[in-house]
């Protein structure tokens, strides 16, 4: 993983661009701007891993450009749970929860990401509160069509959930 500038990224990281992306759309484009210019920007090659199980979750990812592989892992058995695209974020749950990651993240085919610390976050908060609440809203909408597609699977491959 290697971490670029916004000036030399060979993708097109534009506000106007981004903002077809679930997670930038509505947002300003200084916001966008502070957040590509402020964030972490990482070129990932094909098959590469972005983060492990059990790695802290002290930030979140979004995709810029490419495809990522998201494998859930819960004690031995291990499972691609879903593919994250352009606009969509993943590692968001695990730094709002506090918790280390629950599973590993690989490139699917060489991407451009964007992480964003829970510092960064905060900043983003404090800079521009307005447009904070937006990206709070899309994350939540973008955590919602994951649970859905999720619960989809459970239902059609008749897995029963245990209760304790």
């Amino acid at each position: 993983m290697n971490t670029v500038s916004a000036q030399t990224s060979q993708y097109n990281i534009s506000p106007s661009h981004l903002k077809g992306g679930s997670i930038f759309g509505a947002l300003s484009d200084a916001s966008i701007q502070f957040l590509t210019e402020q964030g972490t920007l990482h070129a990932v090659a094909k098959g590469e891993e972005i983060f492990s199980y059990g790695s802290k979750g002290d930030s979140f990812h979004t995709v810029l450009h490419g495809k990522l592989d998201f494998y859930k892992q819960h004690g031995d058995n291990k499972c691609r749970t879903r593919t994250i695209g352009f606009g969509e974020a993943i590692g968001f749950v695990s730094m709002i929860a506090l918790h280390e990651r629950v599973g590993s993240l690989y490139a699917l085919e060489d991407s451009l990401l964007l992480e964003i610390s829970s510092q960064l976050f905060s900043d983003f908060h404090d800079q521009y509160p307005f447009d904070f609440g937006i990206l709070l809203m899309n994350l939540s909408r973008d955590m919602a069509r994951t649970i859905r597609v999720l619960s989809n699977a459970l239902v059609e491959n008749d897995l029963l959930v245990k209760r304790n």
